[in-house]
Order: structure tokens, then C-alpha cells, then sequence
């Protein structure tokens, strides 16, 4: 038998037989796992956060997860690294199950170098990623790490560029999962941002191109990391983040959650999961929720809650242009991913981030199987300099391409106001919708009817004794022509008006009879969509 030196962890004797030799590996793995120093630890715990293999053991099923490369340690020499050569470098690397499906994981140790990333460090990053791909399983960071190992120079650096090259190959193929649980600056950032979904816990992740020391520098500003990029900040106001939890207990659990709903590759179908929530429920009270003046607003999200099953959905960029939400639910135990205007912000127009938003949505719903239901209540863009200025009809247009590239069952229902182009990008039969559906409350129209009213009546109003009697007149005849609630069912761009009371019913027997609905698209290499 032989014992580990206390620093570098090297065997001090040979063993001299078989079991000397399996004692010896039981203390080299009981020192990898043990990490550092228990000084270490108690500093990561000090910060509010967990360590790496804690983080591990509340995202994977109990006694699942399987270590890869635990034993890795880096090459580099200079700086005092050859007498630094601690077991994992810095990351742990493997697979194990959520909920009995696989997943592969890595997770950056900050207690070793701080996370940073290492020639060796990334060479496991790049293994396990690999192995995602060739196994069709989705693949979970835990991100907490300070960046390219300054010590090894340009080949730590070229280490990113490997795990970006692989998110990108693995974009549409298998679900990945960016979960940011402490800092990411610099080119580190542009790996969670080439992933899926990205997930923050408040207080201990940052992430930010350049830190607050540079931005000082540079501009003047003063701010803290936090301010320049806390998960608030990229959850509410740049949309660089999709959820962002309190602590590290709840965001992981959410992680599983969102796991649940997910495929484990684009070859796949999402998870069913037994229904015991009737297909014939009705829902009366969907009658009170929506008020048939399209003026009034109201909560789009009790919409959604009243439909789908046990009125459970994950919200997807909740904070971040919350003029539209987008959500993944179930209907009848079919994962279905929902797009729906919120007439309770911005009376639920359409807006650059808005389209950004739901676009980049339906992509990934597309990528993934996943059928889509869009809930129109949309009363057009939103006008003003700023939008147009800001690109609003190329950012449009990114919903739009989406929306007609997407091969997935695809149902649309107007419940009130679906106006101009807002329209047709919001998924209209005209851009490829399988089925539509509407509300008696809907108007379907070139625009609301007092504005087309002031545009085709504006002579008659202005000749007119009393022009306020004139539009209002002109107002009703408008709708009472063009606007009435069976116009586009009567010229079949609708398939149906429905009792709202029925709609969970009928979108269950059509995602039913849509489920084996297949769709090629032109052999191309890849289109090239709007930016």
C-alpha cells in the first residue's frame, strides 16, 4: 500500500500488490472528489453557492451520474503551474439520467483555479460535448468560472473556440442547457449564449463581455457587476437570459422541469406524460376572461392556464418583452409550445424584441418537435421612430421566416384583434398555419376600423354637417362589411369559429390528428434568415 503526498497528491511508494494498488486508486479518487481543501470549500459556501459535484447531485437522479476524466490533470508548466497539479482541472465531466433519461453534464470547480479554463480543462469540455452529440442526449453546463487560464496563454484561449465550434454543431440537434451559477466574462460568455436556454441565480452570476474595471476605463461609467450584467439585468433588459431563480436549489430544479418537456435530440419526439385532466373539459369561464371590446385589456397568461393541462406552463423569457409570452405546456400530455400576444403590455403589439423573442422560440419548437399553438390578440406593430430606426422590419421579419420555415404541426387561434401584417407573421393559414381557428370576439382586418374609416371615408367625414356622426356611422359600416366575425371564415382563411369554451377540446383532437404530419423542405444547404 502507498500514500499520497499531501500537496500534489503523487504516490509516495509503490505498491506492492494487487490490492496496494487498488487502495491507492480509492485515495486518489477520494482526493479528486474531495476537491482542494476543505478551506476551499467552506470559502465556495461562504458565497452562497454550492460546489460543483453538490450542483451535480441535485440536477441528476440519485447515484446516476457516471465521472468521465476524473483523473485529468493539465501538462502546463511556468507560473508555478507544474506544482499546482490538482485531479479534474477544474471541471468535472459526465453523464447520469433525469428522470431515467440521459444527460450529459459539466460543470465548472471554482475552487481549483478559480474555474478558469485550461488547455486540459477544455479538452474535457470538448470530450463530453462530443459524446452528447454521438449519443443524441442533452448536454448541461453549470457554469461558475473565471475565464481562459491566464497562465497557459493562447492555448487555454483556443479551448473556447473548440466548445463554441460544438455548440454550434450541436445547434438543433440536441438540447443544450447554459446554467449560470457565478461569473462569466469575456469570450467565456459566448458559449451559453449559442445554447438553448440560459438560466441565472441572482447575486452570484454575472456574465459580461467586459467587466465593470474595463467599462470604467474606457466610458467613465461606474457600476457594479451586478448592474452591468446580474441575472435582472440579462433576464429583463438584454433577454440574454431565459429564467433566473433566487438561489441554486430552485434554478436547478427548474432545470429538470424544463428537461421534462424536451426531446432528447431532434430525431425525437417530446416526453408524453399521462393526462388526467379531461380533453372534454369545458372552460365557460374563458367567456369573462377575454371582454369582447378589443380596447379592454386582459391577462393573456389566465388564457393560457385555463386551456392547457392542470393550467401548468413554463414560461420562457418572462421579464423580457413581455408584450408576447412564449411557453411550453402540455395539452392532453403532448408537449405543445405557445405563442400569444398579452394585451395587458403594450396591448400586446408586436415590437423588436417581441419578435426576436417569439421567433427565436419557434425555432427551437421547430428544432425540437415541438407542435406550436399561436393565440393571436394583436393589434399591429408598434409604430414610433425608435422601432423603425431600430430595424423593426428586419427584427419582424426574423418571426416571420421562423414561423414559415417551421415543418412542426402549427394552430392558430385569433380570439380578438389580428390587424395588418401583425397578422399574417403571427402565423396565418397564408404563411403555412396547418389549421385556424377563431373566436366569435375576432376581427380580422387591414387595420382597426376607425382608422380604415378616417383613410376610405375621409372626404365624406370632412363634406359632412356633423363629421363625428360621419365616422361613427362610417365606423359601423366598415365593420358591419369587412370586420364582422365570420368575414375570413366565409373567404376560408379561418377553418373555424369556435364556442371559446371548447377550445381545449378542439386543439386536442386537432394536435391529435396533426401528429404524423410530415413536411420536406428545399434541399439547401441552410436558408439565410433576416438579422
Amino acid at each position: 500500500m502507498t500514500v499520497l503526498e499531501e500537496t500534489t497528491g503523487e504516490p509516495t511508494g509503490e505498491p506492492t500488490d494487487a490490492r496496494g494498488r487498488v487502495a491507492e486508486l480509492h485515495e486518489i479518487r477520494a482526493q479528486a472528489v474531495a476537491g482542494p481543501s476543505e478551506k476551499a470549500t467552506e470559502a465556495q459556501h461562504a458565497k452562497g453557492k454550492l460546489t460543483a459535484r453538490e450542483r451535480i447531485e441535485l440536477l441528476l437522479d440519485p447515484g446516476s451520474f457516471q465521472e468521465v476524466e476524473q483523473l485529468r490533470r493539465h501538462r502546463a508548466t511556468g507560473f508555478g503551474l507544474e506544482a499546482k497539479k490538482p485531479y479534474t482541472d477544474g471541471v468535472i465531466t459526465g453523464w447520469g439520467t433525469v428522470e431515467g433519461r440521459t444527460v450529459f453534464v459539466y460543470a465548472h470547480d471554482f475552487r481549483i483555479f478559480g474555474g478558469a479554463l485550461g488547455e486540459a480543462h477544455a479538452t474535457k469540455i470538448h470530450k463530453i460535448m462530443d459524446m452528447a452529440i454521438a449519443a443524441g442526449a442533452p448536454l448541461v453546463s453549470l457554469n461558475d468560472g473565471a475565464g481562459a487560464r491566464i497562465q497557459e496563454g493562447v492555448s487555454a484561449l483556443a479551448g473556447y473556440g473548440g466548445i463554441f465550434q460544438r455548440n454550434t454543431k450541436a445547434s438543433g440537434v440536441i438540447p443544450q442547457i447554459s446554467v449560470m451559477l457565478g461569473p462569466c466574462a469575456g469570450g467565456a460568455a459566448y458559449s451559453p449564449a449559442l445554447t438553448d436556454f440560459v438560466f441565472m441565480v441572482r447575486e452570484t452570476s454575472q456574465m459580461f463581455i467586459t467587466g465593470p474595471d474595463v467599462v470604467k476605463a474606457v466610458t467613465g461609467e461606474e457600476i457594479s457587476q451586478n448592474g452591468l450584467g446580474g441575472a435582472d439585468v440579462h433576464a429583463e433588459t438584454s433577454g440574454v437570459c431565459h429564467f433566473a431563480y433566487d438561489d441554486e436549489e430552485t434554478c436547478i430544479a427548474e432545470v429538470r422541469y424544463l428537461l421534462s418537456l424536451l426531446p432528447q435530440n431532434n430525431r425525437e419526439n417530446p416526453p408524453r406524460a399521462e393526462s388526467t385532466d379531461p380533453v372534454d373539459r369545458r372552460s365557460d369561464v374563458l367567456l369573462d376572461l377575454v371582454p369582447a371590446d378589443g380596447n379592454r385589456p386582459y391577462d393573456m397568461a389566465k388564457v393560457i392556464e385555463e386551456i392547457v393541462d392542470d393550467g401548468e406552463y413554463l414560461e420562457v423569457h418572462e421579464r423580457w418583452a413581455r408584450n408576447i409570452i412564449c411557453a411550453l405546456a402540455r395539452l392532453d400530455g403532448q408537449v405543445v409550445g405557445i405563442i400569444a400576444n398579452q394585451p395587458q403590455v403594450l396591448a400586446g403589439v408586436l415590437d423588436i424584441e417581441a419578435s426576436e423573442k417569439a421567433a427565436r422560440f419557434v425555432q427551437m419548437c421547430d428544432a425540437f418537435n415541438i407542435p406550436i399553438v399561436t393565440f393571436l390578440d394583436v393589434p399591429g406593430f408598434l409604430p414610433g421612430v425608435d422601432q423603425e430606426h431600430g430595424g423593426i422590419i428586419r427584427h419582424g421579419a426574423k418571426l416571420l421566416y421562423a414561423y414559415c420555415n417551421a415543418t412542426v404541426p402549427r394552430i392558430s387561434l385569433i380570439l380578438r384583434k389580428a390587424y395588418g401584417g401583425a397578422y399574417i407573421v403571427m402565423d396565418s393559414q397564408s404563411i403555412g398555419a396547418d389549421l385556424t381557428y377563431a373566436w366569435p370576439t375576432n376581427e380580422i382586418a387591414v387595420m382597426g376600423a376607425e382608422g380604415a374609416a378616417n383613410v376610405i371615408f375621409r372626404r365624406q367625414i370632412a363634406d359632412a354637417e356633423d363629421p363625428e356622426a360621419m365616422r361613427a356611422r362610417m365606423v359601423k359600416e366598415y365593420k358591419s362589411e369587412l370586420m364582422h366575425p365570420y368575414y375570413a371564415a366565409e373567404r376560408g382563411l379561418v377553418d373555424d369559429v369556435i364556442d371559446p369554451a371548447e377550445t381545449r377540446e378542439v386543439l386536442v383532437k386537432s394536435l391529435a390528428m396533426l401528429h404524423t404530419k410530415h413536411a420536406d423542405l428545399p434541399s439547401r444547404k441552410h436558408g439565410n434568415p433576416p438579422q
